[in-house]
């Protein structure tokens, strides 16, 4: 008879937020997939679990998962673990539950703690529609095609961050999508966590230093709704972009800035300012 494969969610920082169940899960399955093994063993050494461990990243995970999946139909319980978090979410995770569909192997989720959804809850934005985007991408080109495909993107957006890339970060989100309302949220549920609500100009004048440490969920403002833009004249389009000249923008700029709050076209907005 035929295994199964339970998802379980592991703490973003504080281990006491390993719940009862998944402490159970994790001493009852026969092995445990963990992204990290020297990660997941001092989590499993903190609540005195002994479980053989396989690795699964994302450079092994084809050969891996096979592997697992093997295992499993032979009869074997396995948990799969990521560093933190919830496996599977931004994660090669992923690809292990498609396998387990093509060989219809039964899988379990283990709810835990979610880095997006904590930074979400507080980060004083609309929580009511949000999109998460993941981690951008280094490569330049991909990086501005991502962000200028969300640019008119009204819900709530989520991305993950890197500390060395949050510099750059912060100056790509302020010039794709002008000053908008920011939560820098940082180092989840550790000792040094931090919510910074700011904006989007701030932030990249202020933070982009390289002074802040740790790991980072960014959670953006959405885009002005339709129906907000309804009431916007052009005439207060070019009123908006004439007031960010002033205070030291571009006039291509400005015209940019000008036309994600109202809703014109920059290059409208551009021509009235000539």
């Amino acid at each position: 008879m035929s295994g199964i494969l339970y998802v379980t969610g592991t703490p973003i920082g504080n281990l006491s937020d390993l719940s009862p169940r998944a402490v159970q899960t994790l001493e009852s399955v026969d092995f445990i997939a963990a992204e990290d093994t020297r990660v997941t063993l001092k989590l499993l050494n903190h609540f005195g679990i002994k479980k053989p461990m396989v690795s699964y990243f994302e450079h092994n995970k084809r050969e891996r998962g096979e592997i697992i999946c093997k295992r499993i139909m032979q009869g074997e319980n396995c948990a799969i673990v990521t560093d933190a978090g919830m496996p599977c979410i931004s994660d090669p995770g992923e690809d292990l539950i498609k396998l387990c569909e093509e060989y219809g192997i039964k899988t379990v989720v283990i709810p835990g703690p979610s880095a997006v959804i904590s930074a979400l809850a507080v980060s004083g934005l609309e929580t009511g529609r949000f999109t998460f985007e993941g981690f951008l991408s280094v490569n330049k080109k991909s990086r501005n095609e991502h962000l200028q495909s969300l640019k008119n993107e009204q819900r709530t957006m989520i991305f993950y961050e890197a500390p060395h890339k949050l510099p750059s970060t912060l100056r790509d989100l302020y010039s794709s999508f002008g000053d908008r309302k920011l939560s820098i949220v940082r180092e989840l549920t550790k000792i040094h966590e931090e919510v910074i609500r700011t904006t989007t100009k701030f932030a990249a004048e202020n933070y982009a230093d390289g002074s802040l440490k740790g790991e980072f969920v960014l959670v953006l403002e959405g885009a002005p709704k339709n129906n907000d833009n309804e009431d916007y004249t052009l005439e207060f389009a070019v009123q908006t972009a004439r007031k960010l000249i002033e205070s030291g923008e571009k006039a291509t700029e400005a015209a940019k800035q000008a036309a994600l709050i109202t809703g014109f076209k920059k290059n409208e907005i551009y021509r009235e300012l000539l």
